[in-house]
């Protein structure tokens, strides 16, 4: 019950949070279909990959955030706990420039490799052009919000989130319903909704914390920051297979046309909407079992880890049951495109079981992001990634699209299972000796 309790409280704020997330990407992709082509659809798919891609490779400011305040938070180190956010926060920053910098080449080489039509590739370009604007907010909000949540303050990264989210979704339906503005009104919302996400995150910290400024000399202390960079690589390197994973799912609906892009844009947003809501558990398993590790204690961590797996087991199964029941009727509200909804209805199944495929995942990347377990994670990630390829490529001429989903689910699946046989290896016992 105790392990219930922590959970909830850490969970429920980012699940509130994270709702927020998906809704965006609903309200973009619900916007989108109402202008009246399946182009636009296929648009925000391509130009949202493009984000994705570029931004997952920065995850590792959330993730290694997170792991290593709570693992400060649990040693009682506020010296420790300040050292990371400044130092997150500075890496954050330039890595947003340099995006700006080569965002030309960027946008020329990815759209390139994900070979949409004419029509989707222009508008994609447009909408990439404009929120790259919003890149150094949106780093320095994943550094904001690892460190909430390492100081088991999942609340305060939760206001942080819905005020950017909410903010989008008014200044964008504002723009492209009321000033007509298309698909460059969606990314203009976007953009101004990231920087103000950003300053009242930096107004939670200034208010609620006013953590120390270290010495820039402590922040850049080479030691550290090898460590730092160190720790994060495993992520940077997992992450870059995420993202091959996910641009692959978008160029080889691409490559069969926009409607079969736009009805696996549809059904993508099922898996976003139960991977948001799971990411409130995973997220807890980050805050804790990084406080239990800086603590050193074996029991609370193993009754952590017992709680979060029967957890992530039950909401699957509600997830599932409500893909299979509802899933048509959620493809209707989000777009009016006949034929997209029809293509995607043939897909649905695939979608629907994705939930008990893939919750695994979520929980054990929690914890080993919060013991900072990165290598595990990779190794995992590794796996899967060969696994979907090889299933993809062997099935794809039988099974067209359909191999696609098989491919995904499948992949899921083994990222969840790897980390758990990790996992009885004892590799948390082994790091705590350590």
């Amino acid at each position: 019950m105790k392990h219930r309790k922590e959970i909830l409280a850490i969970a429920v704020p980012a699940i509130i949070s994270n709702i927020t997330t998906p809704l965006l990407g609903l309200v973009d992709v619900a916007i989108t279909g109402r202008i009246g082509a399946a182009v636009y659809i296929g648009a925000i798919a391509v130009g949202g990959t493009m984000f994705n891609m570029l931004y997952w490779l920065f995850g590792f400011l959330r993730m290694g955030s997170s792991g290593l305040t709570a693992q400060a938070y649990g040693a009682s180190d506020a010296r420790g706990q300040a050292l990371v956010l400044w130092r997150a926060l500075l890496v954050g920053a330039l890595a947003g420039m340099v995006m700006i910098g080569l965002s030309q080449p960027l946008c020329s080489v990815v759209l390139g490799f994900m070979d949409a039509d004419g029509a989707t590739a222009s508008l994609a370009a447009s909408y990439f052009r404009i929120c790259i604007w919003g890149a150094p907010a949106v780093m320095c909000t994943y550094a904001l919000s690892g460190w909430f949540l390492g100081m088991q303050d999942s609340r305060s990264a939760m206001w942080m989130a819905v005020a950017t989210n909410v903010a989008n979704i008014l200044l964008s339906g504002t723009l492209v319903f009321g000033l007509h503005m298309k698909i460059e009104g969606v990314a203009t919302g976007t953009l101004c909704a990231q920087w103000l996400g950003l300053s009242v995150g930096a107004a939670i910290v200034y208010v609620r914390y006013r953590p120390s400024v270290p010495a820039l000399r402590d922040i850049l202390d080479h030691p550290r920051l090898v460590a730092f960079f160190k720790i994060n690589a495993d992520i940077f390197l997992r992450t870059c297979c995420l993202v091959a994973v996910t641009v692959w799912f978008t160029h080889a609906g691409a490559l069969s046309g926009a409607d079969i892009l736009a009805a696996n844009a549809l059904l993508l947003q099922l898996f976003m909407l139960f991977s948001y809501f799971m990411d409130g558990f995973a997220y807890a398993g980050e805050a804790l079992a990084g406080k239990y590790f800086g603590r050193g204690d074996r029991i609370e961590m193993s009754g952590l880890v017992r709680e979060l797996l029967l957890t992530g087991l039950g909401w699957a199964l509600v997830f599932s049951a409500l893909y299979a029941l509802c899933g048509e009727w959620f493809l209707r509200m989000l777009a009016d495109v006949p034929s997209v909804v029809d293509t995607a209805r043939a897909y649905l199944a695939w979608a629907a079981v994705i939930p008990l495929c893939g919750f695994l995942a979520f929980i054990w990347d929690g914890i080993y992001v919060g013991i900072t377990g990165t290598r595990s994670m990779l190794v995992a990630m590794a796996a899967a990634l060969v696994v979907f390829f090889g299933v993809y490529v062997g099935l794809r001429e039988y099974m067209g699209n359909h191999a696609l989903w098989l491919a995904f689910d499948i992949y899921l699946l083994v990222r969840g299972a790897v980390e758990w046989l990790l996992w009885r290896r004892n590799f948390f016992e082994k790091n705590l000796e350590n």
